[in-house]
C-alpha cells in the first residue's frame, strides 16, 4: 500500500511570506509516532523557514520556532491544524509590530 496524500496546499500570505501544509497517510506509522499521519507544516518569509511543525522520521512529533526545536503533543489533525495556525498568528503580530 503506498502513502495517501491528505493535504497539499500552500498559501501566500504577502509578497515575502507563504504557508505550505503537507500532510500523508502512509501505509504504516513514521518512526518516532504514535499515529497513523507524516506531515510538515511551515511558515516561510523572506526566504527563511521561521515555523515548522513535522514527524521527521526517528524525532517524532516537534516544531521548530526560528532555530528552536520543541517537542509537540499530536492528538489529532484538527488540533494540529489549530495549533500550526495559532502560532503563525503569533508570529505574524510579532512580526506586524
Amino acid at each position: 500500500m503506498k502513502s495517501v496524500s491528505l493535504i497539499d496546499q500552500r498559501y501566500e500570505l504577502s509578497e515575502t511570506a507563504f504557508v505550505e501544509m503537507v500532510v500523508w497517510q502512509p501505509p504504516t506509522p513514521v518512526r518516532g509516532s504514535n499515529h497513523g499521519y507524516k506531515y510538515r507544516m511551515a511558515l516561510m518569509s523572506d526566504g527563511l523557514c521561521v515555523l515548522r511543525y513535522d514527524n521527521e522520521a526517528g524525532k517524532g512529533d516537534h516544531k521548530h520556532i526560528g532555530p528552536r526545536q520543541f517537542r509537540y503533543d499530536f492528538s489529532d489533525l484538527e488540533t494540529l491544524y489549530v495549533d500550526f495556525w495559532t502560532d503563525v498568528d503569533e508570529w505574524l503580530k510579532k512580526k506586524r509590530r
